[in-house]
């Protein structure tokens, strides 16, 4: 074979996790942003490069998405700069997260404001370097407003609101960019939240169910209105009952339902992820961090939100005695997924592809396949990150 073209970088050795396959050892030709070719094991005459980097013992994964995280390194979404969320896309990219969603808590008007202004800028600022090896941040996710009190987990009550028409959603900032991703989690059973789940369908807004206590009747209408997936699973919803499956039996029986998993161990027993598992299959599953501001610093006690949130052995408490978020990164969660003998080929669904197919990006993202971007993370045996490529360039190594 002749040379690859300029700002190339070929990779291999590696065990490439493909959508359809393991392929092992493999090779894979980046040029520029984007995946150039893909060889089997069997050829022999790979191409020249601009650059060859070697994974013989490493296992290539396509970029992790996070779809749920509200801040990391000290930094959280709703008090950030720009250049702090700069600084938890470089953590991240260390993790193998290559694309993210700042995730945003009730708050005042003013903070969302504020904070809706700063991922705005920070996805204008990615678009004039777009050759800089960070995680991207692809939009801005929604945890409530519109969700039960009576399952706030630790979200705060006195910021809830009620849906009753449009202007109650015209109310909220929103990013002034085409191509960013808008995301709500929401109850459907508070005010009219199915007609809520309409309108956000109408604009063109990704809808999740969660901090809910809603009924099959209500979720079904939901579900026809447009909500066809389900944040933290089994987190901050009412809990499953043989006389009233609510959200969890719900989300459970249909298969045109999707969910999120938080896989720390702590707010889903290994035991009850392998149940999840059984049930929804790894098709139907994405994993995320549901990061707060503390992840990455270790034990300790931290002002998040207004007050005090404790970590103590990787689990996060508030005052109120609630589990406040993790401090997990989507590494950690995957870990915890091949821990549990789950296959590279479906860790890969869980982590990249299914995230990509719930946000509308997978023509692109998500996925080690020819002419998609070259978001990649080589994971050795013991599941660390050993290398991060971002849009073709090392984020990481």
């Amino acid at each position: 074979m002749g040379k690859a073209s300029d700002n190339s970088l070929l990779l291999r050795g590696a065990r490439i996790v493909a959508p359809d396959r393991v392929i092992e050892p493999g090779a894979a030709l980046i040029e520029g942003a984007k995946i150039a070719r893909i060889f089997d094991p069997d050829v022999n005459n790979l191409p020249a490069a601009d650059s060859v980097r070697d994974l013989r013992g490493l296992t290539l994964f396509p970029g992790f998405i996070d779809l749920h995280i509200h801040g990391a390194v000290g930094v959280d979404a709703m008090a950030a700069t720009s250049g702090d969320l700069s600084r938890v896309a470089e953590f991240l990219a260390r993790n193998g997260v290559t694309s993210w969603l700042p995730t945003l808590v009730p708050s005042p008007l003013e903070q969302y404001e504020r904070a809706v202004k700063v991922v705005q800028q920070l996805l204008q600022e990615q678009e004039m370097r777009a050759g800089s090896p960070s995680s991207r941040v692809l939009g801005v996710h929604y945890e409530g407003p519109f969700v039960n009190s009576e399952q706030c987990g630790a979200l705060h009550r006195e910021h809830f609101r009620t849906f009753t028409d449009a202007t109650d959603l015209d109310a909220l900032p929103t990013i002034k960019n085409e191509t960013a991703v808008n995301m709500m989690t929401l109850a459907p059973e508070i005010g009219d939240g199915v007609g809520l789940v309409n309108e956000l369908t109408r604009r063109g807004w990704i809808v999740s169910i969660g901090h809910t206590r809603a009924t099959v009747d209500v979720l079904d209408r939901a579900l026809q209105a447009g909500a066809r997936h389900m944040t933290h699973f089994m987190n901050a919803m009412s809990p499953l009952h043989h006389r009233a499956p609510g959200p969890v039996g719900w989300g459970l029986i249909h298969d045109d339902v999707t969910c999120d998993l938080i896989a720390d161990g702590v707010h889903i027993d290994p035991s009850i992820l392998k149940l999840i598992l059984r049930t929804k299959t790894a098709e139907r599953l994405s994993l995320i961090s549901d990061a707060i501001a503390a992840a990455g610093l270790g034990d300790g006690e931290y002002q998040i939100w207004g007050e005090k949130i404790v970590v103590k052995e990787g689990r996060t408490e508030n005052t109120r005695g609630n589990i406040a978020g993790s401090v997990i990164t989507m590494l950690d969660g995957v870990r915890m997924m091949l821990s549990l003998g789950v296959s590279d080929f479906e860790v890969g669904r869980m982590a990249a592809l299914n995230p990509a197919r719930l946000l509308r990006i997978d023509r692109d993202y998500g996925s080690i396949e020819e002419g998609k971007r070259a978001d990649l993370v080589a994971l050795d045996n013991d599941g660390n990150a050993r290398l991060t490529i971002i849009g073709g360039r090392i984020a990481f190594q």
